[in-house]
C-alpha cells in the first residue's frame, strides 16, 4: 500500500493521505548517525572505537525500531531503488559467506540488511515531497554543526598538519572528505529551495555561508566539482520553467568568470592543495592502488560475486573508487547492480516533468555518480546510498486518494397497494 489512508471528516466515503510522522525525522536522522563511520581524525576528547561503533549501531538499530513501530502493519511502496539495494545484499551475503574478508563480513552484511530494511519501511512515506529533503539538510547541518563547534574550541585539532592543514572533525572523527561531501549536499539542495521558493533567503544563508566555509577548509576537489556540475545539471533543468533558475544561473555564470580571472592564482593553489604535479596525475597515489587491484588474480568465483563486504581497501590501503571497491567485494554482480541504480534513478528523473523535486533528485544522483571516482560507498551502507535515498523518495509518485466503496443500502420492500399512482 502507497500511503496510509484514513476516513475524511467531511465527505464519508472518502479516504485521504496522513502526514509524515515526526518520528520518520528521527528515524532519517538516526540513519544519519549511522553513516559517518568510526574512523577519522584524532578528538579532542580521545573516543575508543568501539565506543563510536556502538553508537554508530546503536543508531541503526534504534532506527529501524522505531520505523517497525510507527510501520506495524509493514506496508511499504514499491521502489526500483530498494528493491536492486534488496538484490544487492543478497549478492553481498553471497560473497560474504566464504568469509574471505574475515567475520566482519557477515557482520556488514547484518548492518547492511537493517539498512535495507529500514529503507523499505519509511517507503510508506515516499510520496514526491520535500519533506525528506528538509530531513537531509537538518541532520547534515547539525554534524557540520559539530566541526565548527570543534574548530572554534580546538583550531589546531581541527586543522591537523596530518592532513596538510585540511578541516577534520575535532569532536566526532570525520575526515575532510566527509566533511566536504556533507557541505556540498545541504548546500546544493538549499540553493534548490531558494530558487523554488521553498524557503526564504535568510535562512539559506544561514545554512549555505557557513557550509561554504568549511567546505573551503576542506580542500575537497570532489565534493567542490560535484557541487559545481550537480548544481549546473540540476538548475538546467529548471531553466525552461523557472526564470529564478534562469537569473541564478546568469549570475553564477558571471560571478564563475570573474572569480576565474580576478583569484586564478588562489584558485589553483587552492586545488592543488600543495601537491607536486605527479603526485596530482596520480589523484594522490589513488591510481597505483586501481592499478594493483586491477591486477590482482581472482577466480571466477571472485570476479562474480566478489571476496564480500570489506573497509574498502586493498593492500591495506583505501581504494577510494565505488566501482572498483564494489568489484573487489561484490563481483561484476555488484558493479552491475550499482550501475542500474544510477541509471534507473537517472532514467526516471528524465522522464518526470521539469519540477523543484526532479531538480534535487538530479543533483543528488549527479553529485553521487561524479564522486564514485574518487570515492567509495556505494556497495554498502554509506551516505550516498542515503543520498540515493532521498533522490528516489523525490522521484516517487504522489499517491492518489482512494475512494472507499461504501456498500449499497438495502431496498425496502414497499407493498403493491403503495406503488399505486391513484389514491381509492
Amino acid at each position: 500500500m502507497a500511503q496510509n489512508l484514513t476516513r475524511g471528516p467531511d465527505t464519508a466515503g472518502t479516504l485521504r493521505p496522513v502526514g509524515t510522522p515526526k518520528t520518520v525525522g528521527i528515524v532519517w536522522g538516526l540513519l544519519v548517525l549511522n553513516t559517518l563511520g568510526s574512523a577519522g581524525a584524532k578528538t579532542i576528547v580521545p573516543l575508543p572505537r568501539s565506543l563510536i561503533q556502538m553508537v554508530t549501531m546503536g543508531s541503526l538499530v534504534a532506527a529501524f525500531a522505531l520505523a517497525l513501530l510507527i510501520n506495524q502493519r509493514v506496508r511499504i511502496r514499491a521502489s526500483a531503488y530498494v528493491l536492486l539495494l534488496s538484490l544487492l545484499l543478497v549478492s553481498s551475503v553471497i560473497s560474504s559467506a566464504s568469509l574471505e574478508s574475515g567475520m566482519g563480513a557477515l557482520f556488514r552484511c547484518f548492518r547492511l540488511t537493517l539498512f535495507v530494511g529500514t529503507l523499505w519501511l519509511l517507503s510508506r512515506w515516499w510520496d514526491g515531497s520535500l519533506t525528506f529533503v528538509r530531513y537531509h539538510i537538518r541532520a547534515y547541518f547539525a554534524v557540520l554543526g559539530s566541526v565548527a563547534l570543534g574548530l572554534l574550541v580546538s583550531p589546531g585539532k581541527a586543522l591537523p598538519g596530518l592532513y596538510g592543514g585540511r578541516l577534520v572533525g575535532a569532536l566526532w572523527p570525520l575526515t575532510p572528505p566527509q566533511i566536504g561531501q556533507y557541505a556540498a549536499v545541504i548546500i546544493g539542495l538549499t540553493a534548490l529551495l531558494v530558487i523554488g521558493k521553498r524557503t526564504d533567503r535568510t535562512s539559506a544563508v544561514l545554512v549555505i555561508v557557513p557550509s561554504l566555509v568549511l567546505l573551503a577548509l576542506t580542500h575537497t576537489r570532489t565534493a567542490t566539482l560535484g557541487l559545481l556540475l550537480g548544481l549546473a545539471l540540476a538548475i538546467g533543468s529548471l531553466i525552461l520553467t523557472s526564470a529564478a533558475a534562469r537569473r541564478f544561473f546568469t549570475w553564477a555564470v558571471l560571478i564563475s568568470v570573474v572569480a576565474a580571472v580576478g583569484f586564478a592564482s588562489a584558485l589553483q593553489t587552492w586545488f592543488l592543495r600543495g601537491q607536486s604535479q605527479e603526485n596530482f596525475s596520480s589523484l594522490t597515489g589513488r591510481a597505483k592502488v586501481w592499478n594493483a587491484l586491477l591486477a590482482e588474480p581472482r577466480s571466477a568465483a571472485q570476479q562474480a560475486f566478489g571476496v564480500g563486504l570489506g573497509d574498502k581497501s586493498f593492500g591495506g590501503l583505501p581504494i577510494d573508487n565505488s566501482w572498483l571497491a564494489v568489484y573487489n567485494e561484490q563481483g561484476l554482480i555488484g558493479v552491475t547492480l550499482v550501475a542500474l541504480i544510477i541509471v534507473v534513478l537517472g532514467g526516471v528523473a528524465l522522464l518526470r516533468p521539469p519540477s523543484l523535486q526532479r531538480a534535487c533528485a538530479i543533483f543528488l544522483i549527479s553529485y553521487c555518480a561524479i564522486a564514485s571516482y574518487t570515492e567509495a560507498g556505494l556497495g554498502d551502507a554509506s551516505p550516498y546510498l542515503l543520498h540515493l535515498a532521498l533522490a528516489a523518495s523525490l522521484l516517487a509518485a504522489p499517491a492518489q486518494a482512494a475512494v472507499l466503496a461504501l456498500p449499497e443500502a438495502p431496498r425496502r420492500h414497499v407493498p403493491r397497494w403503495a406503488r399505486r399512482s391513484e389514491v381509492k
